[in-house]
């Protein structure tokens, strides 16, 4: 562990913790492209109308596990700093029968309430009963969804790099291998999308807890599984909610402006949501690398933080958004110049893959201004500053977001919708530099 986190050279510490993070990203991504592709293989668009509806449902169920995933991993990597691990063990056990508890509760209410959260999300006629279908699966995975997730943030606190990346990888590659399997042979649709997601998850959860209990078998005392270690005390629960909650809410709002945003495009009817739908997966390639980087990076400048390492801390941060700014520019360039050869991948009715190639040019102008708001987010989390990050969220899908999906609607109507994500994100980057550079004086 502390091989990783007090190596010297500031761009190989970040490589060493940014890149498995941002492989395990890159499976998710493909992940995601292939459920869609296996889903496009119906060639009724209503099928992949219905699994764009029901991915806010999906990073809903995602941000539970926030709470305590990356709440309790800001937590653990500032004690680990401060090398109380005695503290960071008996927190690590917390947030992961925590997070069980939560997963139950949200497989029971979603399956009570599945049809109304599906109208929630836009369903309509031509798609609710894909959508109920999609939604069913998905909730009875809810808890393995939860810990999978979970197991990612708290396991790259405590410097277990390799392990963090091997489960979301395997949980991913198993999802695809099933995706085939359910839906180009079996031909259940909807269904086989969410049961091979939600089996995917079981299976990256299993890995996770063997790995548990491997180390702590080894005496490693800053990952006890064993119940008796549960101990939670009000300092603990503060700690981790008082990060986690924000961090939730981040994807929360992500999730209510995505609802926002179907909503609005259902209105030019199910082409439209299912070319939004591929354009998206797609432009998903720089966003979730950018994520994969920064959140790989966090627990680095946590540690940080937590040994008054300031300078190193801020090396750390200004290096990461270089390198995430030149890898938007370089996606921005190829999806300008080649959106309709890759919409043509999932599609084959020409003016469909003619309106999907266009989405992809206009969402990817935002892909260079990824790193600075990505990182921003995620450095505020590491030093335990949750409401600044929240900050950035509200602005992102909410304050600025919601106002321009409509402003843009009622003047420019489809192509005005998709260009709210760039629009508001080059406002955004320049609020984040502002935001950085006032919290970096009372630092430095």
């Amino acid at each position: 562990m502390t091989s990783v986190f007090e190596e010297k050279n500031i761009s190989r510490a970040i490589m060493r913790v940014g890149l498995p993070a941002m492989l395990g990203q890159l499976t998710t991504l493909i992940y995601n492209i292939a459920d869609t592709f296996f889903v496009s293989l119906t060639k009724e668009p209503a099928t992949i109308a219905a699994v764009t509806l029901c991915a806010p449902i999906l990073l809903i169920i995602m941000s539970i596990a926030c709470i305590f995933g990356m709440g309790g991993s800001s937590v653990i990597a500032r004690l680990l700093g401060e090398e109380k691990n005695e503290e960071s063990g008996t927190t690590m056990n917390f947030c992961v029968y925590a997070m069980a508890i939560a997963g139950v509760m949200t497989l029971i209410l979603g399956l009570a309430f599945l049809r109304p959260l599906a109208k929630i999300s836009g369903a309509d006629a031509d798609n609710i009963a894909y959508t109920c279908d999609y939604l069913k699966w998905i909730f009875a995975g809810a808890p393995f969804i939860m810990l999978a997730n979970g197991f990612v943030h708290l396991f790259r606190s405590v410097g277990l790099i390799k392990e963090s990346t091997i489960g979301l990888i395997l949980g991913n590659v198993i999802n695809m291998l099933l995706d085939y399997f359910f839906i180009a042979i079996l031909g259940w649709g909807t269904k086989g999308a969410a049961l091979a997601t939600s089996l995917g998850f079981v299976c990256a959860t299993i890995y996770y807890i063997a790995c548990m209990i491997r180390e702590e078998y080894k005496g490693n005392q800053c990952v006890p599984l064993a119940l008796k270690r549960f101990s939670p005390n009000v300092v603990i629960i503060r700690n981790v909610v008082s990060i986690g909650i924000p961090g939730a809410l981040i994807t929360v709002l992500m999730s209510v402006s995505n609802i926002v945003l179907n909503n609005y495009l259902g209105i030019y009817g199910s082409d439209a949501v299912a070319s939004y739908g591929i354009a998206y997966k797609l432009d998903m390639i720089p966003i979730l690398l950018s994520v994969g980087l920064s959140q790989g990076v966090a627990p680095l400048v946590g540690f940080c933080y937590g040994g008054n390492q300031k300078k190193r801390m801020s090396g750390i941060v200004k290096y990461t958004v270089l390198y995430g700014t030149l890898m938007g520019v370089l996606f921005a360039t190829v999806f300008l110049l080649f959106g309709n050869q890759l919409a043509a991948i999932f599609l084959e009715d020409g003016l469909l893959i003619e309106q999907t190639g266009c989405f992809l040019k206009i969402l990817c102008l935002s892909a260079p201004m990824l790193g600075v708001i990505n990182m921003t987010t995620s450095y505020f989390q590491a030093l335990g500053k949750a409401i600044k990050s929240l900050i950035i969220t509200v602005l992102r899908n909410a304050v600025l977001f919601i106002p321009g999906v409509m402003f843009l609607n009622r003047f420019f109507k489809l192509n005005g919708v998709i260009a709210a994500q760039p629009v508001v994100e080059t406002v955004l980057t320049i609020i984040c530099i502002a935001m950085y550079l006032e919290d970096a004086k009372s630092n430095f």
